[in-house]
């Protein structure tokens, strides 16, 4: 059980100067990035070394002169007037570095504004460029050439940023960690991946009132893959200035026939030393949460480490809670006059488009918890729609997880084009969590959720043969959860213009107010903690 600590809340005045030496890392040694420990000095030799690194380092220090809130704002919305955020990002973090409290007290003046910059769809970007800014001490990495010496680790960042209390233990309510292996769609970041446990700890500070000073972002460094391994090809584990191990990824064939990180599961693995060293310093009440791991390997961390330690994997359990909630709101605005909507879900025949963690787990609350069917639950990989034969083996689904949500046989129709699947499903509610796929819901699949009639209706020209009719009161659901917005299965302007307004839409990152035909539409975010 998750004991809730009292509510953060930092002064509105908050003195000038660096930040004191719970929050500055001094002393730091095995906590470092692998990097980063090779040289004397800690990030500022680092960030100095590097005559791009030290100039935006100096650049951003000059520009960050704010000692109140009010100055804070009006640097950064100045900064955000030139229409990149990443620079807004870099401010926001040499804030946080010169003084916490300030940070924070800025952040809640103006959410949001600046969890935009903080977190999605910024830090993506911020996390393929990670290693190119400069470096904070904001963040525990633990590498795998320390197996057998996390304690020590852990240790040596707690030292250096958490108090103690009464009993001598250090103080540590929630912690954020990844591998960096799948950073939000945009693929293996390795090490550059630490800015989402970051970001996200923010969030939590900034939306549930969570202290800061007792969190911890952590950055499990067990490898990275070559440019093949992200989505935009971006040389991470090779770059000059990656900041983690560069090696690849030990990968294996897991019993289910899954390709696995080897040093994270079985008895003894990196993930389980981790975990129990967590627990042995800050104790049972520590959340430990799981953040962007690969599909293959978050699923079983999850089911072999839930019952032995508070934790909770923000991808499988949080995206789902938010998004089945996001469906519950939009049967609120197609029945605004009934009181209890789980039973609607019932009735809905649900695609969810991509089999990762977040469509999985989504689709398995569905199942376990709202009492929906699994015959209403459709899914699609990369090979189309999944099936599995009558017989229960062989079929196109890769892991266990996503043969659960398998339709019994082959269909005799196409089924491995989106297109082909929304016609052969007749989906009410259609849910892309792709990652790697943008604008897949093109404006032919799209239609295809529409009757004739319907389309008639609303002024759309009909887009190939839609078959199923929705009835005219009842708008069909559609959410783009994939991000950053650059990886979105359809935008905000594409979902309603298409459809003349006429569906649910709600997306994984912000977007900006639609207005088609005078009216203006705002789409809704459907993503945990965003």
């Amino acid at each position: 059980r998750l004991e809730v600590k009292a509510e953060y809340r930092p002064p509105m005045s908050c003195s000038s100067g660096r930040a004191p030496t719970s929050t500055s890392g001094k002393g730091r040694s095995l906590s470092l990035p692998h990097a980063v420990q090779a040289i004397a000095g800690g990030f500022a030799q680092w960030n100095a070394r590097n005559q791009e690194t030290k100039a935006l380092w100096q650049q951003m220090d000059r520009t960050c002169t704010a000692t109140t809130v009010s100055d804070a704002l009006i640097q950064v919305r100045a900064i955000v007037s030139l229409g990149h955020l990443i620079w807004a990002y870099a401010y926001m973090r040499v804030l946080y570095d010169k003084n916490m409290e300030l940070y924070y007290a800025t952040l809640l003046a103006a959410p949001g504004e600046l969890l935009p910059v903080v977190y999605t769809p910024t830090v993506g970007e911020a996390c393929q460029k990670f290693g190119k800014l400069p470096l904070y001490p904001r963040g525990c990495y633990v590498n795998l050439t320390q197996r057998g010496n996390v304690l020590a680790v852990l240790q040596d960042y707690a030292k250096a940023h958490l108090q103690k209390g009464p009993d001598g233990m250090y103080l540590c309510d929630c912690i954020v960690f990844s591998d960096g292996g799948r950073i939000l769609g945009l693929g293996d970041l390795g090490a550059w991946g630490m800015g989402i446990p970051i970001g996200k700890l923010d969030l939590y500070t900034v939306c549930a009132g969570v202290d800061p000073r007792r969190t911890m972002p952590v950055l499990l460094d067990i490898g990275c893959t070559d440019a093949s391994g992200n989505t935009a090809k971006l040389e991470v584990r090779d770059h000059p200035l990656y900041t983690g191990l560069k090696q690849d990824r030990e990968m294996v064939k897991s019993a289910s026939g899954t390709r696995v990180n080897k040093c994270l599961h079985g008895e003894g693995s990196f993930a389980e030393e981790f975990m129990s060293a967590c627990q042995q310093l800050f104790g049972k009440g520590c959340l430990l949460q799981f953040e962007d791991f690969n599909s293959n390997d978050a699923f079983p961390l999850l089911e072999a480490m839930r019952e032995k330690y508070l934790c909770y994997n923000d991808d499988i359990q949080g995206t789902a809670a938010v998004t089945v909630a996001g469906i519950l709101g939009g049967l609120r605005l197609r029945h605004p006059s009934v009181t209890d909507l789980v039973p609607l879900l019932r009735s809905e025949r649900f695609l969810f488009h991509g089999a990762g963690s977040a469509n999985v787990g989504a689709a398995t609350l569905l199942v376990k918890a709202a009492g929906v069917d699994p015959s209403q639950i459709f899914m699609t990989n990369s090979r189309g729609l999944i099936w599995r034969n009558h017989f229960g083996e062989g079929g196109s689904y890769r892991n266990d997880e996503q043969k659960a949500f398998a339709i019994k046989g082959e269909p005799m129709t196409p089924h491995k084009d989106l297109v082909d699947v929304v016609r052969y499903v007749k989906p009410t509610v259609l849910i892309g969590a792709v990652g790697v796929s943008p604008n897949c819901f093109t404006k032919e699949v799209v239609t295809q959720l529409f009757s004739p009639s319907w389309l008639s209706k609303v002024g759309i020209p009909n887009a190939g043969d839609a078959v199923f009719a929705v009835p005219a009161d009842q708008r069909p659901i559609l959410f783009a959860l994939s991000n950053p917005k650059t990886q979105a299965e359809i935008t905000a302007t594409n979902a309603y213009a298409w459809t003349k307004g006429n569906v649910i839409f709600g997306s994984g990152t912000s977007f900006d107010p639609v207005t088609v035909d005078g009216k203006v539409h705002a789409p809704g975010q459907v993503s945990e903690g965003n």
